[in-house]
């Protein structure tokens, strides 16, 4: 059988080596690329005669699945799958599994970094430094006592949670599926926009959560508020949002997801938005984190090829 991982997923050439003499003796080839291509007539070469895919974040069209006739399971190297063509898989019966969990501290870490950098002025302070100013007129803010709005509650989001409940914070919550958990109290999505002074964005990417944070969402919210996207690019009205900030109706965003991966547009209207901070999309960029995706990836695929699947989705 062959295992192609069309793309890097930051795997060391030891753990290559290691995996390519594990499988070579359960009768497997493994080819690892070491660069991506977003050319579709590349993407298929690479995967003729694959019947095990491994990729990250690379767009997987319909166009590329419809020919690879042998294709059988995908082992994402993600947690989400909205860049992949979910339906022509179902259609062929290929099984699709996520890198669940993998970078779940990676990224709730970062969120409330984003949140102390916004709140204590921390690029602005260390802009002022190095051009020889100071302090004169600055004033932070606590955390402590402040309450934050958390949008999803799955492994990212109660991660999050945690982590504010150790800062002394209120944590309100909206999802689709409730945790109950000692000091998240779950609320309707307009009440948690109205109360908190940090919002943060936890969801997947669906129909029903694209845009979920837009013009009527934004003005609801304190204008001394804080939004934090880790998530989903779309799950936010850029256009608005810059909107927002400019004209003050909220306070500072932390962005560290696009419509697109970086690097963006000239154009891109957070650009030259205020009080922002805005990351190339670095979330789950940990060395312990990335560890832990290889291990999850190839973890999938010996549980498939065993009849065990897990982190099955889609």
């Amino acid at each position: 059988m062959k295992i192609t991982v069309i793309e890097p997923i930051g795997t060391t050439l030891d753990k290559q080596d290691k995996l390519i003499r594990e499988f070579r003796e359960l009768g497997h080839e493994i080819i690892f690329h070491e660069k991506p291509t977003s050319k579709e007539s590349e993407m298929i070469s690479r995967l003729t005669d694959a019947e095990v895919l491994v990729l990250s974040n690379q767009k997987l069209p319909a166009s590329v699945i419809e020919n690879c006739p042998k294709l059988k399971f995908i082992s994402v190297a993600f947690t989400g799958i909205d860049h992949i063509d979910v339906d022509v898989c179902n259609e062929k019966s290929i099984l699709i599994s996520n890198a669940a969990g993998y970078s779940r501290c990676a990224v709730a870490e970062l969120t409330v970094g984003l949140i102390i950098s916004l709140s204590r002025k921390i690029t602005w302070c260390d802009k002022q430094v190095r051009e020889l100013g100071s302090r004169a007129g600055f004033l932070g803010r606590n955390l402590s006592g402040k309450t934050i709005g958390i949008i999803g509650t799955g492994s990212i989001g109660l991660a999050v949670a945690r982590l504010s409940l150790a800062f002394n914070m209120r944590v309100l919550a909206f999802s689709r599926t409730k945790k109950v958990e000692a000091g998240i109290n779950y609320v309707d999505l307009d009440y948690l926009l109205t109360h908190s002074d940090f919002v943060s964005l936890h969801l997947p990417l669906t129909e029903s959560t694209k845009e979920i944070i837009g013009a009527d969402e934004l003005v609801k919210m304190k204008p001394e508020a804080i939004l934090i996207n880790t998530a989903r690019g779309q799950l936010v009205d850029n256009n608005a949002l810059a909107n927002a900030l400019i004209h003050e109706e909220i306070a500072g965003v932390g962005i560290d997801v696009y419509e697109e991966e970086p690097p963006i547009p000239a154009n891109h209207p957070l650009l030259k938005a205020p009080n922002t901070i805005l990351l190339p999309h670095i979330g789950f960029a940990t060395e312990e984190a990335i560890a832990r995706r290889t291990d999850i990836v190839f973890e999938n695929i010996r549980k498939w090829l065993e009849g065990s699947p897990q982190n099955i989705v889609g």
